[in-house]
Protein backbone atom coordinates (compact mmCIF):
# COMPACT_ATOMS: atom_id res chain seq x y z
CA UNK A 1 0.00 0.00 0.00
CA UNK A 2 2.86 2.63 1.30
CA UNK A 3 4.89 1.13 -2.40
CA UNK A 4 1.66 2.00 -4.24
CA UNK A 5 0.85 5.73 -2.71
CA UNK A 6 4.43 6.87 -3.45
CA UNK A 7 4.05 5.24 -6.93
CA UNK A 8 1.79 7.17 -7.62
CA UNK A 9 2.64 10.46 -5.60
CA UNK A 10 5.80 10.20 -7.47
CA UNK A 11 3.92 10.18 -10.83
CA UNK A 12 1.87 13.08 -9.94
CA UNK A 13 4.68 15.05 -9.26
CA UNK A 14 6.36 14.06 -13.00
CA UNK A 15 3.03 15.14 -14.61
CA UNK A 16 3.21 18.32 -12.67
CA UNK A 17 6.59 19.04 -14.12
CA UNK A 18 4.92 18.17 -17.70
CA UNK A 19 2.20 20.53 -17.17
CA UNK A 20 4.23 23.37 -16.18
CA UNK A 21 6.81 22.47 -19.25
CA UNK A 22 3.51 22.48 -21.54
CA UNK A 23 3.03 25.79 -19.87
CA UNK A 24 6.62 27.14 -20.82
CA UNK A 25 6.18 26.24 -24.57
CA UNK A 26 2.47 27.26 -24.44
CA UNK A 27 0.95 23.71 -25.41
CA UNK A 28 -2.07 22.79 -22.92
CA UNK A 29 -2.07 21.08 -20.37
CA UNK A 30 -4.34 18.03 -21.54
CA UNK A 31 -2.11 17.00 -24.43
CA UNK A 32 0.32 16.52 -22.16
CA UNK A 33 -1.15 14.42 -19.60
CA UNK A 34 -2.39 11.91 -22.23
CA UNK A 35 1.29 12.07 -23.47
CA UNK A 36 2.21 11.81 -19.99
CA UNK A 37 -0.21 8.46 -19.43
CA UNK A 38 1.76 6.82 -22.75
CA UNK A 39 4.86 7.75 -21.27
CA UNK A 40 4.26 5.80 -18.37
CA UNK A 41 2.98 2.60 -20.06
CA UNK A 42 6.42 2.34 -21.54
CA UNK A 43 8.05 2.86 -18.30
CA UNK A 44 9.58 -0.92 -17.83
CA UNK A 45 8.69 -2.58 -14.40
CA UNK A 46 5.70 -0.29 -13.50
CA UNK A 47 3.23 -1.82 -11.46
CA UNK A 48 -0.18 -2.33 -12.23
CA UNK A 49 -2.44 -0.74 -9.91
CA UNK A 50 -5.68 -2.52 -9.72
CA UNK A 51 -9.21 0.11 -8.68
CA UNK A 52 -12.37 -0.95 -8.16
CA UNK A 53 -14.19 0.36 -11.55
CA UNK A 54 -17.60 1.17 -9.62
CA UNK A 55 -15.17 3.91 -7.41
CA UNK A 56 -14.25 5.54 -10.77
CA UNK A 57 -17.30 7.13 -11.14
CA UNK A 58 -17.70 8.03 -7.08
CA UNK A 59 -14.34 9.90 -7.13
CA UNK A 60 -13.99 11.65 -10.35
CA UNK A 61 -17.27 12.20 -11.85
CA UNK A 62 -19.04 14.48 -8.99
CA UNK A 63 -16.32 17.26 -8.87
CA UNK A 64 -15.24 17.42 -12.52
CA UNK A 65 -19.09 17.89 -13.89
CA UNK A 66 -19.75 20.13 -10.86
CA UNK A 67 -17.25 22.59 -11.35
CA UNK A 68 -18.08 22.56 -15.12
CA UNK A 69 -21.38 23.68 -14.04
CA UNK A 70 -20.54 26.13 -11.54
CA UNK A 71 -18.27 27.82 -14.10
CA UNK A 72 -21.01 27.65 -16.61
CA UNK A 73 -23.37 31.14 -17.08
CA UNK A 74 -27.10 30.60 -17.44
CA UNK A 75 -27.54 33.57 -19.44
CA UNK A 76 -25.10 32.46 -21.98
CA UNK A 77 -26.27 29.16 -22.06
CA UNK A 78 -30.01 29.83 -22.35
CA UNK A 79 -29.11 32.29 -24.80
CA UNK A 80 -27.58 29.54 -27.22
CA UNK A 81 -29.48 26.62 -25.90
CA UNK A 82 -30.92 25.74 -29.27
CA UNK A 83 -27.02 25.06 -30.66
CA UNK A 84 -26.06 23.57 -27.03
CA UNK A 85 -28.91 21.44 -27.06
CA UNK A 86 -28.12 20.14 -31.03
CA UNK A 87 -24.67 19.13 -30.34
CA UNK A 88 -25.13 17.70 -26.64
CA UNK A 89 -27.85 15.65 -27.25
CA UNK A 90 -28.27 15.08 -31.25
CA UNK A 91 -24.60 14.95 -31.89
CA UNK A 92 -23.72 12.33 -29.02
CA UNK A 93 -26.78 10.55 -30.09
CA UNK A 94 -25.57 10.48 -33.42
CA UNK A 95 -22.28 9.42 -32.89
CA UNK A 96 -23.10 6.64 -30.47
CA UNK A 97 -25.55 5.39 -33.33
CA UNK A 98 -22.33 5.65 -35.99
CA UNK A 99 -19.81 4.04 -33.61
CA UNK A 100 -22.11 1.92 -32.56
CA UNK A 101 -22.64 -0.17 -36.26
CA UNK A 102 -19.42 0.63 -37.15
CA UNK A 103 -17.39 -1.01 -34.39
CA UNK A 104 -19.60 -3.62 -35.05
CA UNK A 105 -19.45 -4.05 -38.71
CA UNK A 106 -15.45 -3.54 -38.27
CA UNK A 107 -14.79 -5.02 -35.18
CA UNK A 108 -14.73 -9.37 -35.45
CA UNK A 109 -16.72 -10.87 -32.26
CA UNK A 110 -18.34 -7.23 -30.96
CA UNK A 111 -21.85 -6.53 -30.67
CA UNK A 112 -23.91 -3.73 -31.42
CA UNK A 113 -24.45 -3.13 -27.25
CA UNK A 114 -21.06 -3.23 -27.19
CA UNK A 115 -21.02 -0.11 -29.77
CA UNK A 116 -23.34 1.79 -28.30
CA UNK A 117 -21.28 1.47 -24.87
CA UNK A 118 -18.10 2.57 -27.28
CA UNK A 119 -20.29 5.24 -28.92
CA UNK A 120 -21.69 6.62 -25.22
CA UNK A 121 -17.63 6.88 -23.63
CA UNK A 122 -16.60 8.48 -27.38
CA UNK A 123 -18.79 10.85 -27.65
CA UNK A 124 -18.55 13.77 -25.08
CA UNK A 125 -15.99 16.06 -26.20
CA UNK A 126 -14.24 17.93 -23.32
CA UNK A 127 -14.49 21.56 -22.25
CA UNK A 128 -11.54 21.44 -20.17
CA UNK A 129 -9.90 20.20 -23.01
CA UNK A 130 -10.81 22.92 -25.57
CA UNK A 131 -10.78 25.94 -23.27
CA UNK A 132 -7.11 24.71 -22.35
CA UNK A 133 -6.46 24.51 -25.84
CA UNK A 134 -8.05 28.51 -26.74
CA UNK A 135 -6.63 29.81 -23.48
CA UNK A 136 -4.84 33.07 -24.84
CA UNK A 137 -6.07 32.77 -28.00
CA UNK A 138 -8.92 35.64 -28.97
CA UNK A 139 -12.64 33.71 -29.78
CA UNK A 140 -15.77 34.75 -29.85
CA UNK A 141 -17.69 34.64 -26.69
CA UNK A 142 -20.45 32.49 -28.60
CA UNK A 143 -18.03 30.09 -30.16
CA UNK A 144 -16.66 29.48 -25.50
CA UNK A 145 -20.45 29.72 -24.89
CA UNK A 146 -21.27 27.02 -26.87
CA UNK A 147 -18.53 24.76 -26.60
CA UNK A 148 -19.03 25.20 -22.73
CA UNK A 149 -22.70 24.60 -22.95
CA UNK A 150 -22.48 21.85 -25.01
CA UNK A 151 -19.40 20.14 -22.82
CA UNK A 152 -21.62 20.09 -19.67
CA UNK A 153 -24.96 19.01 -21.51
CA UNK A 154 -23.11 16.25 -23.45
CA UNK A 155 -21.41 14.70 -20.48
CA UNK A 156 -24.87 13.84 -18.98
CA UNK A 157 -26.52 12.66 -22.45
CA UNK A 158 -23.35 10.82 -23.14
CA UNK A 159 -23.40 9.09 -19.09
CA UNK A 160 -26.95 8.29 -19.74
CA UNK A 161 -26.24 6.14 -23.07
CA UNK A 162 -22.77 4.63 -21.23
CA UNK A 163 -25.66 3.38 -18.33
CA UNK A 164 -28.22 1.94 -20.00
CA UNK A 165 -25.89 0.28 -22.75
CA UNK A 166 -23.74 -1.15 -19.55
CA UNK A 167 -26.81 -1.91 -18.30
CA UNK A 168 -27.73 -4.27 -21.04
CA UNK A 169 -24.71 -6.17 -21.42
CA UNK A 170 -24.50 -6.52 -17.38
CA UNK A 171 -27.93 -8.08 -17.55
CA UNK A 172 -28.40 -9.35 -20.80
CA UNK A 173 -31.60 -7.77 -21.14
CA UNK A 174 -32.76 -4.80 -23.18
CA UNK A 175 -36.12 -2.92 -24.01
CA UNK A 176 -35.91 0.09 -26.57
CA UNK A 177 -39.05 1.16 -24.94
CA UNK A 178 -38.22 0.55 -21.45
CA UNK A 179 -35.38 1.94 -21.80
CA UNK A 180 -36.43 4.97 -23.16
CA UNK A 181 -38.84 5.28 -20.29
CA UNK A 182 -36.63 4.95 -17.70
CA UNK A 183 -34.03 7.72 -19.47
CA UNK A 184 -36.94 10.44 -18.76
CA UNK A 185 -37.85 9.48 -15.55
CA UNK A 186 -33.57 8.98 -14.51
CA UNK A 187 -33.11 11.94 -16.06
CA UNK A 188 -35.91 14.15 -14.47
CA UNK A 189 -36.07 12.76 -11.18
CA UNK A 190 -32.11 13.50 -11.31
CA UNK A 191 -32.39 16.57 -11.88
CA UNK A 192 -35.22 16.98 -9.04
CA UNK A 193 -32.76 15.33 -6.58
CA UNK A 194 -29.94 17.93 -7.50
CA UNK A 195 -32.42 20.96 -7.05
CA UNK A 196 -33.32 19.53 -3.77
CA UNK A 197 -29.94 19.13 -1.86
CA UNK A 198 -28.82 22.50 -3.94
CA UNK A 199 -31.48 24.16 -1.80
CA UNK A 200 -30.83 22.53 1.40
CA UNK A 201 -26.81 23.79 0.78
CA UNK A 202 -28.13 26.77 0.01
CA UNK A 203 -29.55 27.58 2.99
CA UNK A 204 -26.69 26.02 5.15
CA UNK A 205 -24.17 28.39 3.33
CA UNK A 206 -27.03 31.50 3.08
CA UNK A 207 -27.83 31.71 6.72
CA UNK A 208 -25.58 29.50 9.19
CA UNK A 209 -22.91 30.79 10.57
CA UNK A 210 -20.12 29.63 7.93
CA UNK A 211 -16.13 30.67 7.69
CA UNK A 212 -14.08 30.45 4.41
CA UNK A 213 -12.84 27.14 4.94
CA UNK A 214 -16.11 25.35 5.91
CA UNK A 215 -18.13 26.84 2.84
CA UNK A 216 -15.14 25.66 1.05
CA UNK A 217 -15.20 22.43 2.62
CA UNK A 218 -19.39 22.00 2.06
CA UNK A 219 -18.77 22.47 -1.87
CA UNK A 220 -16.51 19.55 -1.67
CA UNK A 221 -18.84 17.56 0.06
CA UNK A 222 -22.33 18.85 -2.13
CA UNK A 223 -21.62 17.38 -5.57
CA UNK A 224 -21.12 13.83 -3.99
CA UNK A 225 -23.81 13.89 -1.44
CA UNK A 226 -25.72 15.10 -5.06
CA UNK A 227 -24.59 12.02 -6.48
CA UNK A 228 -24.30 9.56 -4.21
CA UNK A 229 -28.40 9.95 -2.97
CA UNK A 230 -29.44 10.40 -6.55
CA UNK A 231 -27.65 6.88 -7.30
CA UNK A 232 -29.22 5.70 -4.56
CA UNK A 233 -32.95 5.69 -5.75
CA UNK A 234 -31.44 4.75 -8.96
CA UNK A 235 -31.78 7.98 -10.88
CA UNK A 236 -29.17 9.92 -12.55
CA UNK A 237 -26.84 11.12 -10.40
CA UNK A 238 -24.92 13.15 -13.20
CA UNK A 239 -28.11 15.38 -14.17
CA UNK A 240 -28.30 15.96 -10.12
CA UNK A 241 -24.87 17.09 -10.36
CA UNK A 242 -25.10 19.10 -13.41
CA UNK A 243 -28.95 20.15 -12.25
CA UNK A 244 -27.33 21.34 -8.54
CA UNK A 245 -24.35 23.08 -9.80
CA UNK A 246 -26.32 25.22 -11.89
CA UNK A 247 -28.40 26.36 -9.59
CA UNK A 248 -25.91 27.05 -6.88
CA UNK A 249 -23.78 28.91 -9.13
CA UNK A 250 -26.73 31.06 -9.94
CA UNK A 251 -26.32 31.95 -6.87
CA UNK A 252 -22.94 32.07 -5.92
CA UNK A 253 -22.74 35.88 -4.99
CA UNK A 254 -25.31 35.19 -2.00
CA UNK A 255 -23.71 31.78 -0.61
CA UNK A 256 -20.19 33.25 -1.17
CA UNK A 257 -20.55 37.20 0.30
CA UNK A 258 -16.82 37.65 1.17
CA UNK A 259 -14.02 38.00 -1.72
CA UNK A 260 -11.44 35.59 1.09
CA UNK A 261 -14.31 32.50 0.89
CA UNK A 262 -14.73 33.18 -2.78
CA UNK A 263 -10.85 33.29 -3.56
CA UNK A 264 -10.27 30.30 -1.18
CA UNK A 265 -13.05 28.08 -2.68
CA UNK A 266 -11.59 28.82 -5.87
CA UNK A 267 -8.14 27.96 -4.94
CA UNK A 268 -9.06 24.46 -3.69
CA UNK A 269 -11.49 23.81 -6.64
CA UNK A 270 -8.71 24.43 -9.32
CA UNK A 271 -6.49 22.45 -7.01
CA UNK A 272 -8.82 19.53 -6.74
CA UNK A 273 -10.22 19.49 -10.71
CA UNK A 274 -5.72 19.67 -11.73
CA UNK A 275 -5.06 16.81 -9.44
CA UNK A 276 -8.25 14.48 -10.76
CA UNK A 277 -7.43 15.20 -14.32
CA UNK A 278 -4.04 13.64 -13.49
CA UNK A 279 -4.95 10.54 -11.42
CA UNK A 280 -7.05 10.11 -14.39
CA UNK A 281 -4.17 9.97 -17.11
CA UNK A 282 -1.87 8.37 -14.72
CA UNK A 283 -3.92 5.53 -14.19
CA UNK A 284 -4.90 4.60 -17.60
CA UNK A 285 -0.89 4.66 -18.06
CA UNK A 286 -0.63 2.38 -15.08
CA UNK A 287 -3.37 -0.12 -16.83
CA UNK A 288 -2.03 0.37 -20.48
CA UNK A 289 0.32 -2.80 -20.12
CA UNK A 290 -2.03 -4.75 -18.87
CA UNK A 291 -4.75 -3.21 -21.44
CA UNK A 292 -2.98 -4.05 -24.43
CA UNK A 293 -1.20 -7.70 -22.54
CA UNK A 294 -5.25 -8.36 -22.96
CA UNK A 295 -6.62 -7.55 -25.96
CA UNK A 296 -8.54 -11.20 -25.78
CA UNK A 297 -6.89 -12.21 -29.55
CA UNK A 298 -6.58 -9.07 -31.20
CA UNK A 299 -3.62 -8.22 -32.48
CA UNK A 300 -2.06 -4.83 -31.54
CA UNK A 301 -2.07 -3.34 -34.81
CA UNK A 302 -5.76 -4.27 -35.40
CA UNK A 303 -6.64 -2.51 -32.46
CA UNK A 304 -4.44 0.23 -33.49
CA UNK A 305 -6.39 0.59 -37.04
CA UNK A 306 -10.03 0.28 -35.56
CA UNK A 307 -8.88 2.80 -33.10
CA UNK A 308 -7.73 5.35 -35.78
CA UNK A 309 -10.72 4.02 -37.84
CA UNK A 310 -13.42 5.35 -34.81
CA UNK A 311 -11.28 8.19 -34.21
CA UNK A 312 -11.25 9.85 -37.97
CA UNK A 313 -14.95 9.01 -37.51
CA UNK A 314 -15.94 10.89 -34.52
CA UNK A 315 -14.06 14.02 -35.71
CA UNK A 316 -15.60 13.85 -39.40
CA UNK A 317 -19.17 13.22 -37.73
CA UNK A 318 -18.59 16.71 -35.68
CA UNK A 319 -18.10 18.54 -39.02
CA UNK A 320 -20.73 16.53 -41.05
CA UNK A 321 -23.23 17.42 -37.77
CA UNK A 322 -22.00 21.32 -37.31
CA UNK A 323 -22.67 23.56 -40.54
CA UNK A 324 -25.83 21.66 -41.39
CA UNK A 325 -27.19 22.49 -37.91
CA UNK A 326 -25.81 26.16 -37.66
CA UNK A 327 -27.84 27.24 -40.84
CA UNK A 328 -30.79 25.07 -41.73
CA UNK A 329 -32.39 25.81 -38.30
CA UNK A 330 -31.69 29.92 -39.50
CA UNK A 331 -33.35 28.78 -43.51
CA UNK A 332 -36.31 27.58 -41.92
CA UNK A 333 -37.11 30.14 -39.41
CA UNK A 334 -37.05 33.78 -39.75
CA UNK A 335 -37.38 34.46 -35.87
CA UNK A 336 -33.41 32.96 -36.01
CA UNK A 337 -32.48 34.78 -38.67
CA UNK A 338 -33.70 37.87 -36.91
CA UNK A 339 -32.50 37.41 -33.26
CA UNK A 340 -29.20 35.97 -33.93
CA UNK A 341 -26.02 36.91 -36.14
CA UNK A 342 -25.31 34.93 -38.91
CA UNK A 343 -22.30 32.63 -37.46
CA UNK A 344 -20.39 32.69 -41.06
CA UNK A 345 -18.30 30.04 -41.95
CA UNK A 346 -15.37 30.24 -39.31
CA UNK A 347 -17.15 30.33 -36.23
CA UNK A 348 -18.57 26.35 -37.25
CA UNK A 349 -14.86 25.38 -38.29
CA UNK A 350 -13.53 26.27 -34.75
CA UNK A 351 -16.72 24.38 -33.08
CA UNK A 352 -16.14 21.14 -35.35
CA UNK A 353 -12.55 21.13 -35.06
CA UNK A 354 -12.94 21.60 -31.34
CA UNK A 355 -14.77 18.45 -30.59
CA UNK A 356 -11.43 17.02 -28.48
CA UNK A 357 -11.87 13.77 -25.53
CA UNK A 358 -10.69 13.76 -22.33
CA UNK A 359 -11.12 12.80 -18.78
CA UNK A 360 -15.10 12.17 -18.91
CA UNK A 361 -14.25 9.60 -21.48
CA UNK A 362 -11.48 7.98 -20.00
CA UNK A 363 -13.22 8.11 -16.10
CA UNK A 364 -16.46 5.99 -18.28
CA UNK A 365 -13.91 3.88 -19.67
CA UNK A 366 -12.49 2.74 -16.62
CA UNK A 367 -15.43 2.41 -14.45
CA UNK A 368 -16.49 -0.65 -17.13
CA UNK A 369 -16.93 -3.59 -14.31
CA UNK A 370 -14.34 -6.42 -14.98
CA UNK A 371 -17.43 -9.01 -14.68
CA UNK A 372 -21.09 -9.34 -16.06
CA UNK A 373 -23.74 -10.49 -13.56
CA UNK A 374 -23.19 -13.88 -14.29
CA UNK A 375 -19.58 -14.06 -13.16
CA UNK A 376 -18.08 -13.93 -16.74
CA UNK A 377 -15.12 -11.19 -17.24
CA UNK A 378 -16.85 -8.64 -19.02
CA UNK A 379 -16.61 -8.93 -23.27
CA UNK A 380 -13.59 -6.94 -25.58
CA UNK A 381 -13.37 -4.27 -21.74
CA UNK A 382 -9.20 -4.26 -22.63
CA UNK A 383 -10.07 -3.66 -26.27
CA UNK A 384 -12.32 -0.38 -25.41
CA UNK A 385 -10.40 0.99 -22.98
CA UNK A 386 -7.57 0.87 -25.45
CA UNK A 387 -9.74 2.67 -28.35
CA UNK A 388 -11.21 5.32 -25.96
CA UNK A 389 -7.49 6.01 -24.96
CA UNK A 390 -6.55 6.24 -28.69
CA UNK A 391 -9.17 8.23 -29.56
CA UNK A 392 -8.29 10.94 -27.01
CA UNK A 393 -5.13 10.28 -28.05
CA UNK A 394 -5.89 10.99 -31.60
CA UNK A 395 -8.24 14.21 -30.61
CA UNK A 396 -6.16 15.97 -27.96
CA UNK A 397 -3.07 15.63 -29.79
CA UNK A 398 -3.61 16.50 -33.60
CA UNK A 399 -7.03 18.54 -33.20
CA UNK A 400 -5.36 20.27 -30.13
CA UNK A 401 -2.00 21.33 -31.59
CA UNK A 402 -3.58 22.22 -34.49
CA UNK A 403 -6.93 24.23 -33.74
CA UNK A 404 -4.56 27.73 -32.51
CA UNK A 405 -3.20 27.77 -35.51
CA UNK A 406 -6.57 27.00 -37.96
CA UNK A 407 -8.25 30.45 -35.26
CA UNK A 408 -5.15 32.24 -36.05
CA UNK A 409 -5.09 31.53 -39.71
CA UNK A 410 -8.83 32.47 -39.60
CA UNK A 411 -8.36 35.25 -37.70
CA UNK A 412 -12.23 35.46 -37.12
CA UNK A 413 -13.65 38.23 -35.07
CA UNK A 414 -16.50 38.69 -32.11
CA UNK A 415 -19.66 39.22 -34.50
CA UNK A 416 -22.20 39.52 -31.70
CA UNK A 417 -22.01 43.05 -31.65
CA UNK A 418 -21.64 42.83 -27.50
CA UNK A 419 -19.83 45.04 -25.89
CA UNK A 420 -16.09 43.95 -24.94
CA UNK A 421 -15.30 42.34 -21.81
CA UNK A 422 -12.99 45.50 -20.99
CA UNK A 423 -16.11 47.72 -21.23
CA UNK A 424 -18.69 45.38 -19.65
CA UNK A 425 -16.22 45.24 -16.69
CA UNK A 426 -15.99 48.87 -16.62
CA UNK A 427 -19.99 49.37 -16.99
CA UNK A 428 -20.15 47.04 -14.15
CA UNK A 429 -17.74 49.12 -11.72
CA UNK A 430 -19.60 52.34 -13.05
CA UNK A 431 -22.65 50.62 -11.62
CA UNK A 432 -21.60 49.14 -8.36
CA UNK A 433 -19.80 52.35 -7.37
CA UNK A 434 -22.80 54.50 -8.35
CA UNK A 435 -24.83 52.85 -6.21
CA UNK A 436 -22.37 52.22 -3.25
CA UNK A 437 -22.28 56.38 -3.51
CA UNK A 438 -25.86 56.66 -3.66
CA UNK A 439 -26.26 54.91 -0.16
CA UNK A 440 -23.48 56.98 1.42
CA UNK A 441 -25.31 60.15 0.12
CA UNK A 442 -29.15 59.10 1.19
CA UNK A 443 -28.24 57.22 5.00
CA UNK A 444 -25.12 58.83 5.56
CA UNK A 445 -25.15 62.58 4.88
CA UNK A 446 -24.66 64.16 7.91
CA UNK A 447 -22.03 61.60 9.17
CA UNK A 448 -19.87 62.33 6.15
CA UNK A 449 -19.62 66.26 7.44
CA UNK A 450 -18.44 65.41 10.92
CA UNK A 451 -16.59 62.05 9.69
CA UNK A 452 -13.38 62.66 7.98
CA UNK A 453 -12.85 58.83 6.64
CA UNK A 454 -16.45 58.49 5.56
CA UNK A 455 -15.90 61.75 4.13
CA UNK A 456 -12.52 60.27 2.37
CA UNK A 457 -14.71 57.38 1.37
CA UNK A 458 -16.86 59.19 -0.77
CA UNK A 459 -14.49 61.54 -2.44
CA UNK A 460 -12.36 58.03 -2.77
CA UNK A 461 -15.66 56.49 -4.43
CA UNK A 462 -16.22 59.76 -6.49
CA UNK A 463 -12.53 59.52 -7.44
CA UNK A 464 -12.42 56.35 -8.87
CA UNK A 465 -15.66 56.74 -11.09
CA UNK A 466 -14.30 59.59 -12.75
CA UNK A 467 -11.52 57.29 -13.30
CA UNK A 468 -13.78 54.54 -14.81
CA UNK A 469 -15.44 56.94 -16.70
CA UNK A 470 -12.33 58.13 -18.58
CA UNK A 471 -11.24 54.89 -19.37
CA UNK A 472 -14.89 54.04 -20.76
CA UNK A 473 -14.32 57.38 -23.19
CA UNK A 474 -11.07 55.76 -24.08
CA UNK A 475 -12.12 52.53 -25.22
CA UNK A 476 -13.96 54.10 -28.36
CA UNK A 477 -10.33 54.27 -29.72
CA UNK A 478 -11.07 50.82 -31.64
CA UNK A 479 -7.70 50.59 -33.43
CA UNK A 480 -5.61 50.71 -30.21
CA UNK A 481 -7.55 49.60 -27.66
CA UNK A 482 -6.59 45.87 -27.29
CA UNK A 483 -2.89 47.15 -27.36
CA UNK A 484 -3.70 49.72 -24.79
CA UNK A 485 -5.39 47.38 -22.41
CA UNK A 486 -2.54 44.75 -22.38
CA UNK A 487 0.19 47.56 -21.55
CA UNK A 488 -2.50 48.87 -18.95
CA UNK A 489 -2.37 45.15 -17.19
CA UNK A 490 0.98 44.43 -17.78
CA UNK A 491 2.05 47.84 -15.96
CA UNK A 492 -0.92 46.79 -13.05
CA UNK A 493 0.96 43.48 -12.84
CA UNK A 494 4.65 44.78 -12.96
CA UNK A 495 3.38 47.21 -10.06
CA UNK A 496 1.65 44.23 -7.78
CA UNK A 497 5.03 42.46 -8.02
CA UNK A 498 7.14 45.30 -6.85
CA UNK A 499 4.81 45.86 -3.60
CA UNK A 500 4.69 42.19 -2.89
CA UNK A 501 8.43 42.49 -2.82
CA UNK A 502 8.12 45.36 -0.92
CA UNK A 503 6.00 43.72 1.69
CA UNK A 504 8.34 41.02 1.87
CA UNK A 505 11.06 43.56 2.70
CA UNK A 506 8.53 44.89 5.56
CA UNK A 507 8.18 41.76 6.70
CA UNK A 508 11.83 41.19 7.64
CA UNK A 509 11.93 44.59 9.58
CA UNK A 510 9.35 43.20 12.32
CA UNK A 511 7.76 46.68 12.20
CA UNK A 512 4.15 45.78 11.45
CA UNK A 513 2.08 42.46 12.56
CA UNK A 514 2.00 39.60 10.13
CA UNK A 515 -1.91 40.13 10.38
CA UNK A 516 -1.83 43.68 8.75
CA UNK A 517 0.96 42.08 6.13
CA UNK A 518 -1.01 39.30 5.48
CA UNK A 519 -4.62 41.76 4.95
CA UNK A 520 -2.59 43.20 2.54
CA UNK A 521 -1.59 40.74 0.34
CA UNK A 522 -4.84 39.55 0.17
CA UNK A 523 -5.91 43.09 -1.04
CA UNK A 524 -3.61 42.64 -3.89
CA UNK A 525 -4.62 38.98 -4.61
CA UNK A 526 -8.19 41.12 -4.95
CA UNK A 527 -7.05 43.33 -7.35
CA UNK A 528 -4.66 40.68 -9.23
CA UNK A 529 -7.72 38.69 -10.13
CA UNK A 530 -9.56 41.93 -11.36
CA UNK A 531 -6.90 41.70 -14.42
CA UNK A 532 -6.20 37.63 -14.12
CA UNK A 533 -9.44 36.32 -13.96
CA UNK A 534 -10.94 35.31 -17.10
CA UNK A 535 -13.35 32.55 -15.82
CA UNK A 536 -11.91 28.85 -15.67
CA UNK A 537 -8.16 29.65 -15.05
Amino acid sequence: MHHNLLLVLSLLFVVFMLVMLGQKFKISSPIFLVLAGLFISFVPSIPNIEIDPELIFLIFLPPLLYEAAWYTSWNDFWKWKRPIALLAFGLVICTSVIVAYASKAMIPGFTLALGFLLGGIISPPDAVAASSVLKGIKVPKRVTTILEGESLINDASSLIVFRFALAALVTGQFSMEQAVSDFFIVTVMGIVVGLIIAHIAYVIHRFLPTTPSIDAALTLLTPYFMYIIAEHFHFSGVMAVVSGGLFLSYRSHEILTHGSTRLQTIGVWNTLVFVLNGLVFILIGLELPTIIGGLEGYAILDAIKYALVISIITIVIRVLWVYPNAFVPRWLFKSIRTNEPNPGWKNPLIISWAGMRGVISLASALSIPLYLNNGQPFPHRNLILFITFVVILVTLVFQGLTLPLIVKWLKVEEIDHAASEEEQEAGIKLRIMNAALQQLNQKYASEIENNELLNFLKHEIESDISITHQRLNSMECQVCQRKEIEQYNAVLRELYATQRRELYAIRKEFAFSDEEIRKQELQLDFDEAKITWNGHS
